[in-house]
């Protein structure tokens, strides 16, 4: 009887620590599991506007930002981890913004400024979800606006341009007529009155982001008028640009024509004729703002200005073949540092280019 009571015992003692120890293993296996759910749930994707991922310059940047940032996370491209919708018009922005906040990315980009509208409606349905939007504000608690000082990178494009020239002439193409590429042609024009005031400069717009025939047409059209060097704030409309400098210097090889690109390094888009690209950059601040997002410090409601100092705007490097390549380079350092430690206030405006003096 004894020796039954104590087998009972020892029975019910090993029973116990079993279940315990089960259960310190299930506390365990949750938790680890939990963690590791929460670093591999975090998803980002956007919405690219009507000039496509693979437009050479704004959205590509943009995309290559979200994969870098899927890269170095250990996501994969897809739901769950990074990925994109391309909208093929305006009315696609709601539906491909919604469909990706229903599909339960974290944080989800309207990729121009063309998104406002969209993001503002789709936020006021989705409050649980977090979007950014790119060169637009849109003030509510679950977006983050994010804008830049796109007058910089254009001063220095305007800089480069002048030193460049040999006709006295140049040109600016820009997308649309909107406030992001006035910052654009403000600082290109101010560039170029404090670097060599004398030199002429032809604007036209194309009214599009996503018409290279339109862009080649312009482009074709200034040169023949004797502009030697034009910089383009147009998009994939700014591809024109490229191919009509490309087939210029291929008929005339001791010709110069030069074009300069934007918002990403274009060097591949010529290696004859890209003198240099005034640099947006895009994918750091997607790539920031994802970061800041998946660290729990979402800035919503808030905007993020990225200029020189913050290296989200700057020059690519010069071209090889330009004459005076080493001068190019020492002015356009000698305005950065200014620039950096105010010295001189680019204007981002034309009404501000009006007033605006490099000698102050």
């Amino acid at each position: 009887m004894k020796k039954h009571k104590i087998g009972m015992t020892l029975s019910l003692v090993l029973a116990a620590g079993t279940l315990l120890g089960a259960c310190g293993k299930s506390n365990d296996g949750d938790k680890a599991g939990k963690d590791g759910n929460k670093e591999k749930a975090f998803s980002v994707a956007m919405v690219t506007d009507i000039g496509g991922v693979d437009d050479k310059s704004f959205n590509q940047s943009s995309w290559e930002g979200l994969q870098n940032f899927g890269k170095e996370n250990g996501l994969t491209k897809g739901k769950g981890g990074y990925d994109y919708l391309a909208s093929k018009s305006d009315a696609d922005y709601t539906t491909n913004l919604n469909k990706l906040a229903r599909q339960g990315f974290d944080l989800v980009y309207a990729i121009g400024f063309l998104m406002p509208a969209a993001v503002e409606e789709i936020a006021n349905q989705q409050k649980d979800s977090k979007f950014a939007i790119v060169d637009a504000e849109v003030k509510l608690p679950n977006v983050a606006s994010i804008l830049f000082k796109e007058q910089e990178a254009g001063f220095l494009a305007g800089v480069a341009a002048a030193q460049t020239t040999k006709s006295n002439h140049i040109g600016f193409i820009g997308g649309m007529d909107v406030p992001v590429i006035e910052r654009f042609q403000s600082g290109f024009l101010a560039g170029v009155k404090a670097s060599k005031p004398e030199v002429q400069v032809d604007v036209q717009f194309a009214g599009a982001f996503d018409k290279a025939e339109l862009g080649q047409a312009i482009a074709s059209k200034m040169y023949s008028s004797g502009a030697d060097v034009i910089f383009h704030a147009a998009g994939a409309t700014g591809v024109g640009l490229f191919k009509e400098a490309n087939d210029r210097k291929k008929k005339d090889p001791s010709k110069e024509f030069w074009a300069i690109g934007v918002d990403r390094d274009q060097a591949d888009m010529g290696q004859n004729v890209v003198l240099t690209s005034a640099i947006k950059r895009v994918d750091v601040a997607v790539k920031d703002l994802s970061t800041k997002t998946k660290d729990g410090h979402f800035p919503g409601g808030e905007v993020t200005l990225y200029g020189l100092a913050e290296d989200g705007v700057g020059l690519a490097p010069i071209n090889a073949n330009a004459a005076n390549k080493a001068d190019i380079e020492a002015s356009v350092k000698d305005w950065i540092e200014k620039i950096k430690s105010g010295t001189i206030k680019v204007p981002g405006t034309r009404d501000e280019l009006k007033s605006f003096n490099p000698q102050k």
